[in-house]
């Protein structure tokens, strides 16, 4: 894709795994507003799955919450990470847990990065591009 200036320019597809209605509008608006970003959602971890496989182009990133019902964040990862088609997206945490121990349980799963609730939707597309090493 080229912008106007005809310099190439990518546009990152987010996947949004939440099952909070508002955090998911909020974040999806926030990246898509201040990053240009195109988003796909899910209300839960099953649907997020099916939605990081079946989507053409892939996801380039998931922002995933933590805690879920049915199934958390964590067990969504590690499904994800089974899966052959998905394992290789960076995934990204979403969490209000700051405690110390839940961080190092989270950077012990293996994700791209931990991001803390209640998030700036002004400043999440640049949190999400550091944590990932975007240099768009």
């Amino acid at each position: 894709m080229r912008d106007w200036s005809g310099k190439q320019t990518s546009m990152r597809r987010i996947l949004i795994i939440d099952d909070e209605d508002d955090i998911r509008e909020v974040a999806a608006l926030s990246l898509e507003t201040t990053a240009g970003w195109e988003i796909l959602t899910a209300s839960s971890g099953k649907d997020g799955i099916r939605v990081a496989g079946s989507s053409k182009p892939m996801p380039d990133a998931i922002l995933m919450d933590v805690m879920m019902p049915g199934m958390d964040g964590p067990t969504t990862f590690r499904l994800m990470q089974q899966d052959a088609t998905i394992a290789g997206i960076p995934v990204l945490l979403l969490t209000a847990k700051v405690q110390g121990v839940d961080q190092r349980r989270f950077a012990g799963l293996g994700v791209a990065g931990v991001l803390f609730k209640p998030f700036n939707p002004l400043t999440l597309a640049a949190e999400i591009s550091e944590s990932l090493g975007w240099k768009d």
